[in-house]
Parts: structure tokens; sequence; C-alpha cells
């Protein structure tokens, strides 16, 4: 006879009971609701809606700045430079606007004085722009050598002109170019030497040298921070090795700020096509500055002393996108240069 097998705890051993249909809860701790992933997904979601709503209170500042002094001033010069005023019956008739498509646009690119001032502009910046770096690399490297004393006196000394307003610095230089008032002209007619500031072939010069009297300081500075930034250790390793203090300066210090080297150019590149200032002053001494002697004071001709405000707008455009398209020009070759360097790394 055959007895039943039993389970010492719980008895006879009872059919097992076939699972029931559905889905049944998950064991694992990601499945039960209010469980501590749930609680990590929750927590990174409000974490990521604090970060996103601090950078939106960040940036409304300058997003606002960007429509108000970019944008909008922008769409309103591409507005006007497709509308111009326009009169009928042989100029007699009630004046009215009227859309003239790209015949603005057409009326400036075929202007001879706007070209002749793009070139003047291109002249000027092949003369500033290498005198302007150079010369403050070459303060910077100075003072970050050691070799000047008193520092903080001379950084004070060479910032101070850029402290001057532009149109300061411009009437100081007019009296200093002035003949019969100059001192400096004076002095070399002591010697019986002539030089005359304002004339043909020394109008450009002049105004480059009241440029870098402005703004040299300033890009020193700049170039003397990003030096300071450069490990010391670097420096003593090339001094260990043999470097001399020119060749520490060029070939240890010099590539290690090569970005403020481009940030400094390509800023000077930008200021350097709305020339302005400088010439525009100068004008009332010299006939070798005439009222559209470079593109910013074609436009200012246009507008204020021609009354032309569509071609002034369509002169402006066409200014802007020369200036964006040589600063998108010189940072593809900056980062195209840099490029093998950073592979070797």
């Amino acid at each position: 006879m055959t007895t039943p097998m039993t389970n010492p705890a719980s008895g006879p051993l009872a059919t097992p009971t076939p699972p029931a249909t559905g889905t049944t809860p998950r064991s694992t701790a990601s499945g039960v609701p209010g469980g501590p992933a749930t609680t990590a997904r929750s927590t990174r979601k409000s974490a990521r809606r604090r970060e996103l709503g601090a950078c939106g209170v960040l940036m409304t500042p300058f997003f606002a700045l960007l429509v108000t002094v970019f944008l909008i001033p922008v769409g309103t010069a591409v507005w006007l430079s497709f509308f111009s005023n326009d009169q009928p019956g042989l100029g007699f008739g009630p004046e009215r606007t009227v859309f003239v498509g790209l015949r603005s646009y057409l009326a400036v690119l075929t202007d001879p004085t706007f070209l002749g001032g793009l070139g003047t502009v291109a002249l000027y910046c092949v003369i500033y722009i290498p005198l302007m770096v150079i010369g403050a690399l070459a303060l910077a490297l100075l003072l970050d050598s050691g070799v000047v004393r008193l520092r903080s006196w001379a950084q004070l000394g060479l910032f101070l002109p850029h402290a001057v307003p532009g149109i300061i610095a411009a009437l100081i230089w007019l009296y200093l170019y002035t003949p019969g008032i100059s001192p400096i002209i004076e002095f070399f007619g002591k010697a019986d030497i002539t030089i005359d500031f304002l004339g043909v072939n020394t109008v450009l010069p002049s105004i480059v040298n009241i440029a870098l009297w402005s703004n040299l300081g300033y890009n020193m500075v700049v170039f003397y921070a990003a030096l300071q930034a450069v490990p010391r250790e670097v420096i003593e390793a090339a001094v260990v090795d043999g470097a001399g203090p020119v060749r520490t300066a060029f070939q240890v210090k010099t590539p290690l700020v090569r970005p403020s080297i481009v940030m400094v150019a390509m800023f000077t590149l930008i200021f350097a096509l709305q020339l302005f200032t400088e010439p525009m002053l100068l004008s009332e001494s010299t006939p070798m500055i005439n009222s559209r002697f470079s593109p910013s004071m074609y436009i200012y001709d246009a507008a204020f002393t021609r009354n032309n405000y569509s071609l002034a707008a369509a002169a402006s455009v066409v200014l802007l996108v020369f200036t964006v398209a040589l600063s998108y020009g010189v940072t593809r070759w900056t980062n195209r240069a840099n490029a093998p360097e950073e592979a070797a790394r």
C-alpha cells in the first residue's frame, strides 16, 4: 500500500496552482510606483527644468539687446533699401514712396566713390592691423618679461589714451597736424624739414597714427592678461632648456596666446572697416579727405546730405555683408591653421 508523500511542515503536497492570467507586478524596484528609479527620474527632470529656467533668465538680457540694437536696425535697413521716395511729373508732383527692388544696391555697387572708399579702407586695414597687433603684443611681452620697471605705471600710461574719447583724440591730433599752430611742425621747421601730415601721401598714415594712439594700450592690456595665464612652469622649462628671453617670448609665450591674437585681430578688423570719426574731423582741414572717403562716410553723406535713405540703407547692408564675410573668412582660416596642432596633441 502506497502512502501519500507529505511535507513535514505543511502536510500533503497539493497540486501547484496555475498562475493567474494577466500581468503580474514586477518584483524589481524600477517598476514599483514611487520607487527609487522613478524618484531619480523626476529629480533629474526637475533639475533640468531649473537649469533651463536659469539659462533663460541669464540669456534674456543678451537676446533683448541683440534684438534691440542689431536685428531691428538691420531689418529696418534692409526694408528701407527696397523703397525710395519718388516725385512724378518731372519732380513737381507729390512725393511718394515706391518699391524699387535692388536698384539701390546696384547704384551702390556701381558707384566709383563707394568702391574707392572700400579700397581706401582696405589699404587702411593693411597698414593698421599688423601695426596694432604686433605693437600691442610686443609691449605686452616687454611688460611680462620684467624688463620694464614700474610696470603698473607703464600699463597706466599706455592705457590712458584709450580713456580719451575718439572725437577728443582726433581733435588733439588735428591740432598737432595743422601747420601754423602745431609745435611738431614748428620743431621740424627749425631743422629745415617740411612735413605735411595731411598731404595726399601722408593723410592715411596720419589717420593710422591716431587709431594706434587710441587703441594700442587697450589691446596691450588684453595680451598682457593672456600672458599672465601662461603657466610659469612652461617658461621655467624653456629657460632650463637654454632658451633666451627673445626665444622664450616668440617661441613659447606667443604660441600660447594665439587665441587672444586672433580675437584682437578680428575685432581690430571689424572696427577698422567702420572708419569714420578720424577722417570726418580731419576733412575740415584738408581737401585730401572728401565726404565719401570711407564707406561709413559715404553712408552718412547719402543719408544726411543727399537725403537718400534708400541708398544709405543699401550701402549699410553691403558694408555689413562685407564685414561678416571677412570675419567668417578669418575664423575659418584660423580654425584650419589650428587643426594640425590640435591633431598633433
